[in-house]
């Protein structure tokens, strides 16, 4: 009930709104004035209470209009057309039952956008004849050509010539109002928004008109043309199907015709106003068509127009502040009580003050700044989103959507045909590695610049084809495959397939595994496994690790290792080397110890590990280190003391070089705990000294920046270097 003071204002405006649009489609129709009104009534109290659209607002269109008129000049009469209409509200409550609405789900966004840019633009197009007092039948038509002999500019150049004064002034100060209506003390009032003001003004303005100055007096013409209801004779208003003819053939074609015209235009305006939405809430597609047929039903048993899901009622729904589907209900119901009780007070309303409305709403939806964001989405978005606009404001709303889906197909396919794959070259231990990955859809189209890519690379290459994410590829695709597999092996080129789906039938090749081998590992300098980790360090940190295939690195190592390094790294979890340096299994030892500090233990583990042919060793600190912290504090309790003593030296060398338990000092104490790490290594083996001296080893620091998701190696250690670390013997005696 909270809702309801947004959802009252917002009803009245939709209402004021619709009504002159429910007579004016039906003219256009050619149907009985009186079913505009009756399929407005319907659409805001039958569809509004069983749809689930919180924003969404039905009654007849405007995009129906040419359909009506061609099916009642086919069938003869009106009641034999509520036989078809009667016919698509059962097909689309079918259609609702039986899931059809996922269609509403392929719409792209650039064409939802192109649709409500091209109604605010034709809002304004077709409303400037009615601000200026033009007011000839038909103006109201969404299509380009209208039934009148016009078009959307010729009315436009017409209405110049015949400006009414007083209708042009109304108009004017009307937008002006509800330009700056935020800027106003009235804008507290929840009860009396903007567009119900300019209403009532407009009715003041026009009676002054009339009184004072009858040169800007609004003739009878301009103003809301309600025709007078018999209340002691509502049944004569009623039209019934002429259900003799439910079985001819006519009949069946005009309703399914409706059914699937009105059920499009359905899912697209739900779409849209979803788009509209502030809450950003979700219309359930299937639900909306079950509304939208029950509305139908009713429709073709009462004598109404095919009722549809309206996007121009809907827009200003929104944009007048509703909160839930209330307001359309109750501009149903404001509807059914005014053509019996209001006529006199509505027929007063200048059509002016409504064009203004809409001329308001229509710059809303078609904002400048919608344009430029779709410019700057690329040209893939921003090209069917014009297509679309242009295509609605020249032809209608269903033919210029189907253009506009037509462009983003295109573009779709473009894209797919430009970008099938995504193709990296790896510097792995093993040599440089060419990957192709697949996308997730591989269709005939991609067969050429597939095929194009695959035969360019060079003799002699490791190339991993990896279509683990493809959930179609097409046959044509898997025979370039196949075909290549003969090439590689002529050109010396070893081939991984791997991750096709087995409803293929085409095994993965498998004829090179990301594992260090004993010939590559005992090839390699410690300067080369120091770069190798510089890399994968920096595939990590911008996010395209190669794929491990861990299965394989499983089977491959499960009769030995050769990694190429070791490293002593700190148990911090966020720290993992084999992540960090995005290392496959095998390729890495690695000695987890708090503060990456260095014990004999620690020693004894680097010995063995030259043993097993790791040609560096890297000792990693890091960003906020717990460990240092403690150290820091001073915290000694049980064995922790084990750890943080060896740190304190650190802190002793980094002591008045920062404030005392900042971030930035415990950073500082980290780096400089390293190189004290690389001294202990030093000292603490003459093996591991003169492994080094010979070049058989190498010994680097390294820093990983937590945050930044770098790691910043310090210099190599070579022969020539050790004598550095052993100066500082003494200082780790003490």
């Amino acid at each position: 009930m909270n809702k309801l003071k947004y959802d009252i204002p917002a009803a009245i405006v939709v209402f004021l709104v619709a009504l002159p649009l429910c007579l004016g489609i039906a003219l256009a129709s050619g149907a009985p004035l009186f079913s505009g009104i009756i399929s407005g009534i319907i659409g805001g109290i039958v569809v509004g209470m069983i749809s689930g659209s919180q924003t969404s607002v039905s009654g007849p269109a405007a995009g129906l209009a040419a359909v009506v008129l061609a099916s009642i000049t086919k069938l003869g009469t009106f009641e034999i057309l509520l036989v078809a209409i009667l016919i698509a509200g059962v097909l689309q409550l079918a259609m609702g039952l039986f899931r059809a609405g996922f269609i509403a789900n392929y719409i792209p966004s650039n064409v939802i956008k192109g649709l409500l840019a091209a109604i605010g633009i034709l809002l304004i197009l077709k409303q400037i004849p009615h601000a200026i007092g033009y007011d000839k039948t038909d103006v109201d038509n969404f299509s380009f050509t209208q039934g009148n002999g016009e078009n959307t500019f010729s009315a436009i150049l017409n209405a110049l010539s015949v400006i009414t004064p007083g209708a042009l002034i109304i108009s004017l100060l009307s937008i002006l109002i509800l330009v700056y209506w935020d800027k106003t003390p009235f804008k507290r009032f929840k009860l009396l928004p903007a567009p119900l003001f300019v209403v009532a003004l407009a009715i003041l303005l026009n009676i002054l008109f009339n009184k004072y100055v009858p040169a800007l007096g609004i003739e009878q013409t301009h103003l809301v043309d309600i025709p007078p209801i018999d209340t002691d004779n509502l049944g004569a208003y009623l039209h019934l199907p002429d259900v003799i003819h439910f079985g001819n053939r006519d009949v069946w074609f005009v309703g399914i015709t409706i059914a699937i015209v009105a059920s499009l235009e359905t899912l697209l305006n739900v779409e849209a106003v979803d788009k509209l939405d502030p809450h950003k809430r979700e219309t359930p597609p299937n639900r909306e068509l079950v509304a939208q047929g029950v509305g139908n039903i009713f429709a073709g048993l009462l004598g109404g127009l095919p009722v549809t899901s309206v996007i121009v009622r809907s827009s200003v729904n929104v944009q007048s502040g509703n909160k839930t589907k209330a307001s359309a209900v109750l501009h149903g119901v404001f509807m059914l009580v005014s053509v019996a009780l209001l006529s006199p007070l509505l027929n007063l309303i200048p059509l002016s003050a409504l064009a203004a409305i809409l001329i308001t709403t229509g710059y809303k939806l078609a904002k400048v700044s919608l344009f430029r964001d779709m410019y700057q989405k690329g040209w893939s978005q921003f090209v069917p989103f014009v297509i679309t606009v242009l295509a609605i404001v020249f032809t209608d709303l269903l033919m210029g959507v189907l253009i506009g889906l037509a462009a983003g197909v295109f573009y779709l396919m473009r894209s797919n045909f430009r970008n099938p794959y995504s193709m990296e070259q790896y510097r792995l231990h093993i040599g440089e590695v060419v990957k192709m990955e697949l996308p997730n859809q591989v269709s005939f189209l991609n067969k050429a610049t597939i095929k194009t890519a695959l035969w360019e690379i060079p003799h002699g290459s490791k190339v991993l084809i990896n279509a683990g994410n493809a959930d179609f590829i097409d046959h044509d695709v898997l025979e370039t495959i196949q075909d290549y597999r003969v090439v590689a092996a002529e050109r010396d080129v070893q081939l991984n397939i791997i991750g096709l789906r087995d409803k293929y039938a085409l095994n993965d090749p498998i004829q090179f595994v990301p594992v260090l081998d004993q010939e590559t590992q005992k090839k390699l300098r410690p300067d080369e496994v120091l770069q190798l980790l510089r890399d994968g360090n920096e595939r990590f940190k911008a996010g395209r690790c190669f794929e491990k295939y861990y299965l394989h690195q499983a089977d491959a190592t499960a009769s030995g290792q050769h990694p190429m390094a070791v490293v002593v790294n700190c148990i911090d979890s966020r720290t993992s080397p084999e992540i960090i340096f995005d290392a496959g299994l095998g390729d890495l030892l690695t000695i987890r110890i708090a503060g990456n500090v260095i014990s004999q233990e620690i020693i004894g583990s680097l010995e063995i590990a030259h043993k097993l042919g790791a040609k560096l060793i890297v000792v990693k600190g890091h960003s906020s280190c717990g460990a240092i912290g403690l150290a820091m504090a001073n915290e000694h309790a049980h064995s922790i003391g084990a750890i943080t003593g060896k740190i304190q030296m650190a802190i002793h060398q980094c002591s008045g070089h920062g404030v005392a338990g900042s971030k930035e000092l415990r950073d500082r104490i980290a780096r400089q705990n390293i190189e004290n790490s690389l001294s202990a290594v030093i000292n603490g083996s003459q093996h591991l000294r003169d492994c080094i001296q010979r070049g058989d080893m190498g010994l680097v620091g390294a820093y990983h920046d937590i945050a930044a998701r770098t790691v910043q190696f310090g210099e190599l250690v070579t022969g020539d270097k050790v004598q550095r670390y052993r100066a500082s013997d003494s200082d780790l005696a003490a």
